[in-house]
């Protein structure tokens, strides 16, 4: 794999890092380049660094970071987002179900869409458990309501509902966060809370722990568990990993940060950053359920996952930190990599132990 540098700056609490790129003369496979830094007064980063493929990742993972994809930004509409996303979910939906056989089925619930993931056989001792799946995709579409749900359903033998919440930038915060809310009241309706667990990929990571904020607000019951999976608490400060990845670690297009930039306002919308809901770091998480974090060494949202997990620890919360080695944003979206078996092994086993206590 031909190493690459990037470049970024972002100055965040006095100290950033950026990544400057490789002279135009010269190829960043040649052998020529090398390690250096340039620290500025005000603690932004100037580097370059070779960054080899690890050996400590399987065969399979090393292949997949080898992949090469453009630096240059290509611009696309939402409707081409959300269809080339529907139509990659299909296909890896379809690839999962290969290798983790269950039952696909839509409903509504309280008014709102749902998936249904059922494992092919359930024992009778888990047919009152219930997991629920609030998907990843920016917000803005739906990259994960199969491919986060039908491993997991067939890994942990329970019944997954994937909320379809109301997307940005047609309906921004909360409308998303009222569905999930609305979704779980109704299935208290037929389920304990403590045979509950709520969980999510990226965007969704971060609305599991909304959620979980909002839920304590309204004095609801709370889930067993909850699975924050390559997610963040901050919606107004960027970690330091978003300065140096992209979607897919290294390679392909990464824009330069800008300290003073206000998050997603698609989803935001007129919400105060610092808002206890949509930016939970600000929030009383004390009380809550046992969490399970995961996140990677070339995440994007590595610093946000990390940053959130200590949120957790110093509220007094049982959380698990787990980081795989070298792979990117949500690489679990891959269900043939044995990193992926191995993350979704650790989600279901997670999230099954708590909700059949």
């Amino acid at each position: 794999m031909c190493n690459r540098t990037l470049k970024f700056a972002l100055a965040i609490i006095g100290a950033s890092l950026a990544v400057s790129p490789v002279p135009a003369q010269q190829s960043p496979c040649d052998g020529k380049q090398t390690n250096s830094s340039k620290i500025a007064a005000d603690g932004t980063a100037y580097v370059t660094r070779v960054v080899p493929v690890p050996a400590t990742i399987s065969p399979e993972a090393q292949k997949s970071l080898a992949r090469v994809e453009s630096d240059a930004k290509v611009p696309y509409t939402l409707e081409q987002r959300r269809t080339g996303t529907d139509k990659w979910q299909a296909g890896v939906g379809e690839a999962s179900k290969k290798l983790y056989p269950v039952n696909v089925s839509t409903d509504t619930i309280s008014g709102v869409p749902v998936r249904v993931i059922t494992p092919l056989t359930t024992a009778p001792e888990k047919r009152d458990r219930l997991l629920i799946n609030l998907h990843g995709g920016g917000f803005n579409s739906d990259s994960g309501s199969l491919s986060e749900t039908i491993p997991i359903a067939n890994l942990s033998g329970i019944k997954v509902i994937a909320v379809l919440y109301r997307l940005a930038p047609e309906h921004p915060f909360p409308a998303g966060l009222d569905d999930a809310v609305a979704v779980y009241k109704e299935l208290l309706k037929s389920y304990q809370p403590d045979h509950i667990a709520i969980y999510g990929t990226s965007a969704g990571a971060i609305l599991t722990a909304e959620v979980t904020v909002k839920l304590k607000q309204l004095k609801l019951p709370l889930p067993a568990a909850t699975g924050i999976f390559s997610g963040l608490g901050d919606l107004g400060r960027a970690g330091d990993s978003i300065s140096l990845f992209a979607l897919n670690g290294f390679s392909g297009h990464l824009d330069e940060a800008n300290p003073n930039d206000q998050g997603n306002k698609e989803y935001t919308g007129a919400t105060p950053l610092n808002d206890p809901v949509l930016s939970p770091v600000y929030a009383d998480l004390s009380g809550f359920p046992p969490t399970l974090f995961i996140t990677s060494g070339r995440d994007l949202l590595l610093s946000g996952t990390t940053i959130l997990h200590r949120a957790y620890l110093r509220a007094g919360v049982d959380a698990q930190l787990v980081v795989f080695e070298a792979l990117p944003h949500a690489f679990w979206n891959n269900p043939t990599l044995p990193e992926s078996k191995e993350a979704d092994q650790l989600m279901a086993t997670f999230l099954g132990k708590h909700v059949d206590k």
